[in-house]
């Protein structure tokens, strides 16, 4: 589709300010909340990901997770908590590089509630306004999940879950996206990648208009 990308961006920028004013109340209360609960740690994260073609980028979200103190008492983010439990790790690998919400020993009590409702995502609003992301699309990844070698991806699902990689990272990576409306965490990690990589190969503004109108009632039913 020729006009595919210029609209896509115009929506982006106008829905994403539109979001930004919307929630204003989440941009206090949340805020409020993590510092009752762990004053010293921070409000927002940014961890890598991989966005279109591969580029790096610092996606923004509220922060869910607690701080784990290094080896030197230098206190860090959640990926501290591996190099102290690798029998943990490697559940966590196994399913998907995922764990319940209630069984997950990273997440603090007000984060278990924005990931259920999807409100540690809100300030990735800032990361469409730049460029980095759309409102719709893949999921970005992880740099473990979609690294060169992609050896963790490879071993668990075959050779053949590079190609399905490569076609969503052709576009930019989504604030929500097919997977999210189509069963979110439910969802197999491949079988995310698959359906990312469809979405990118069909360049649909229906279809993104489509996600756009279905993500609410997918954050109302994790309510």
């Amino acid at each position: 589709m020729i006009f595919y990308e210029p609209i896509k961006r115009l929506i982006d920028i106008t829905a994403s300010l539109v979001l930004a004013v919307l929630f204003l109340p989440i941009w206090i209360i949340i805020p409020l909340l993590m510092k009752l609960e762990e004053p010293s740690a921070p409000i927002i994260y940014a961890p890598k990901r991989i966005g279109k073609y591969g580029r790096t980028f610092g996606l923004l979200k509220f922060r869910s997770m607690r701080m784990f103190k290094d080896k030197n008492g230098k206190p860090g983010h959640a990926f501290n908590f591996w190099r102290d439990n690798p029998k943990l790790f490697e559940k966590y690998k196994k399913a998907g590089w995922k764990l319940p919400l209630d069984k997950d020993p990273r997440i603090t009590k007000i984060g278990r509630f924005i990931r259920q409702t999807s409100i540690d995502e809100m300030p990735q609003v800032f990361n469409i306004l730049k460029g980095d992301m759309s409102l719709v699309g893949p999921r970005a990844y992880i740099q473990t999940e979609a690294e060169p070698e992609m050896t963790d991806a490879v071993k668990r699902y075959g050779k053949g879950i590079k190609k399905y990689i490569d076609l969503s990272q052709s576009v930019k990576p989504g604030l929500t996206g097919l997977w999210q409306v189509s069963g979110r965490n439910d969802v197999d990690w491949d079988e995310r990648v698959k359906m990312d990589a469809a979405y990118a190969k069909r360049q649909s503004i229906l279809e993104d208009i489509a996600i756009i109108i279905k993500t609410p009632f997918a954050m109302i039913s994790k309510w």
